[in-house]
């Protein structure tokens, strides 16, 4: 009877092992360090449940380190691999679209009269230069910045791993080394063009028909050197340029003014604002280009032919003719004064 219960004893350790050792094992992992006796998970150094974090110990100087895990970074993850990707293509290819559209039942807006084969001077080569630095560095700054948002869904199977992480390397070098050169551009335009930028009551006249798009007639309002759109266009560059600024250099030197969080909503901010702005930024590029008979020799060339002028902004036209009609003047009557 005795070796009866002896091996009905045995058989039940032998059946309760495998409920013993994950037991045993998970008393282990919550027992700290120089205790017999296991704690709950709430004592475990490693692990934060009011804020949902593991935060460990660091004997560096830097304890942000010491964070491993924050519910933060899982949202700014999710932001950064999938709804900056939605936001940024609905943005982008959508304003492309829309160009594409406006195009095909548009079309080219022609100079009314046509040519005159005559020019009026509209931007000086300081001017130009400002614009053009501004413009090209803000390119090869969307170029890269795209490179490295939607090089991983886009390039990678296209080109491999380590193709993309030799572009995505350089993306990065390029794109902080051209962000000093677009700052000098905005700064350039925000002296030269401020003034000519103050928002005025005939603004509203060009906004209530776009420009005479909208217009019966199609006859376009009357407006100084700059009209309500390149107004626009112009304090979107300023603010948005200036906000681009601020974040991108802020996550140059990260942590210098704020900790991860802080990093995290500027990369939000910036990433956004890139987004809205290389939408509207394209929107200027196709009315300076395809859009519009005439609009690049402003940047062009500096000079514009004078139907041109005439049509889209008339005020400033007449403003240039009084300035070279008094200029004349005063050459003509320059010697006989002198005598």
């Amino acid at each position: 009877m005795k070796t009866l219960h002896r091996l009905l004893l045995a058989a039940a350790l032998l059946l309760a092992l495998p409920l013993i050792g994950p037991a045993v094992s998970q008393a282990q992992l919550y027992q700290q360090p120089g205790q017999n006796s296991p704690t709950s998970k709430d004592q475990v150094e490693l692990y934060n449940p009011a804020q949902d974090q593991i935060v460990g110990r660091v004997s560096i100087p830097d304890a942000k380190l010491g964070v491993l895990v924050q519910p933060e970074g899982r949202e700014w993850r999710e932001f950064r691999t999938f709804w900056l990707r939605i936001v940024a293509g609905i943005l982008i290819v959508g304003m492309v679209a829309l160009l594409a559209l406006f195009y095909l039942v548009r079309g080219t807006i022609r100079i009314d009269h046509g040519r005159s084969g005559r020019t009026v001077p509209r931007f000086g080569w300081i001017d130009r230069f400002a614009h053009w630095t501004t413009a090209t560095s803000f390119i090869v700054l969307a170029l890269t910045g795209l490179a490295v948002t939607f090089g991983r869904p886009l390039l990678i199977p296209l080109f491999g791993h380590q193709a993309f992480s030799t572009l995505a390397e350089g993306s990065k070098i390029v794109h902080n080394f051209f962000s000093l050169p677009f700052v000098i551009g905005v700064l350039l335009m925000l002296v030269l063009w401020i003034r000519d930028n103050i928002p005025e009551r005939a603004d509203l006249v060009w906004l209530k028909s776009m420009g005479g798009l909208l217009s019966k007639s199609g006859e376009h309002p009357e407006c100084g050197r700059f009209n309500a759109g390149q107004k626009g266009i112009f304090w979107a560059v300023i603010l948005g340029g200036g906000a681009l600024a601020v974040t991108g250099f802020l996550l140059m030197t990260p942590f210098a003014v704020t900790g991860i969080g802080g990093m995290q909503i500027l990369h939000v901010v910036h990433a956004v604002l890139a987004a809205l702005m290389i939408a509207i930024i394209l929107a200027h590029i196709y009315i300076g280009s395809l859009g519009m008979e005439g609009a690049f020799d402003a940047m062009g060339s500096g000079q514009v032919d004078e139907n041109w002028a005439k049509d889209h902004h008339r005020r400033w036209y007449e403003q240039q003719l009084k300035k070279a009609r008094a200029n004349d003047a005063t050459r003509r009557t320059g010697p006989r004064a002198a005598e």
